[in-house]
C-alpha cells in the first residue's frame, strides 16, 4: 500500500447526497478478486449510457476531472452493502482522497483499509472547494486540505492516520508485531499449557 503525505490534485465535484457502493461500482463487476481493472467500470450507470458510450455531462468524463485524484461528495458517501470492490475501484481510477460531510461506516473503514484517505468536512466547506480553480493540496501530516485560498482542517484518529502515513496494510500492521505476538503465544503456553494442541 502507497504510503499518504502530502496528496495534491485535480478535484471531482460529485457533491449528490447517499452516493452507496452499488453506484460506485455495480455488482455484474463484482466477478473479479483482484484490485486492478475496476476503474472503468466506476459510476458505470451514471458515466455511460446503455450503450457504453461516455455520457457527457458526467463530471469525471469531463476534462480536467478525467485525471482527477481527489472526489468531492455528499452526505453519506459509501452507504449500501459492504462490497471491498468500491475503495478498489475508487483507488484504480486515480483516487486518492475522498471530501464529504459523512461516509457510511463500513466504507470508511474500508477506505483506511486500501490506501485511500476519506476526509470529513461540512458541506459548506465541500462546496466552497469545488468552486475553487486550483488543485487542491490534502495534507495528513497537518491534516489540512487547502486550495483556492482555502484552508480547512480535518479530524483522524492518530492510528488510523499512522496506517496511512506508513503505508501499511493490514498484513504489514500484523508482521510489525509479530515479535510481540512470538512472545504471548511463549507466555501462554507457559501459564496455560492445558490450551495447547499437542500433536501425536
Amino acid at each position: 500500500m502507497d504510503p499518504f503525505t502530502v496528496h495534491t490534485g485535480i478535484a471531482a465535484p460529485l457533491l449528490r447526497a447517499n452516493i452507496d457502493t452499488d453506484l460506485i461500482i455495480p455488482k455484474q463487476f463484482l466477478k473479479t478478486l483482484v484490485r486492478s481493472g475496476l476503474g472503468r467500470n466506476l459510476f458505470h450507470e451514471i458515466r455511460y449510457d446503455n450503450a457504453g458510450a461516455e455520457r457527457p455531462d458526467f463530471v469525471l468524463n469531463q476534462a480536467p476531472y478525467r485525471q482527477a485524484s481527489i472526489l468531492l461528495a455528499g452526505p453519506n458517501f459509501g452507504c449500501g452493502s459492504s462490497r471491498e470492490h468500491a475503495p478498489w475501484a475508487l483507488k484504480d481510477f486515480g483516487i486518492r482522497a475522498i471530501l464529504a460531510p459523512g461516509f457510511a461506516d463500513i466504507f470508511f473503514n474500508n477506505c483506511f483499509a486500501n490506501g485511500l484517505l476519506p476526509v470529513v468536512l461540512p458541506m459548506e466547506a465541500i462546496e466552497a472547494l469545488s468552486e475553487a480553480a486550483d488543485p487542491l493540496t490534502v495534507d495528513l501530516p497537518a491534516q489540512q486540505v487547502r486550495g483556492g485560498g482555502l484552508c480547512y482542517g480535518f479530524d483522524i484518529e492518530a492510528a488510523r492516520k499512522a496506517v496511512l502515513l506508513e503505508g501499511l496494510d493490514e498484513i504489514k500492521r500484523t508482521e510489525a508485531n509479530l515479535q510481540d505476538i512470538a512472545a504471548y503465544e511463549a507466555r501462554r503456553q507457559k501459564e496455560a499449557p492445558w490450551l495447547e494442541i499437542h500433536r501425536s
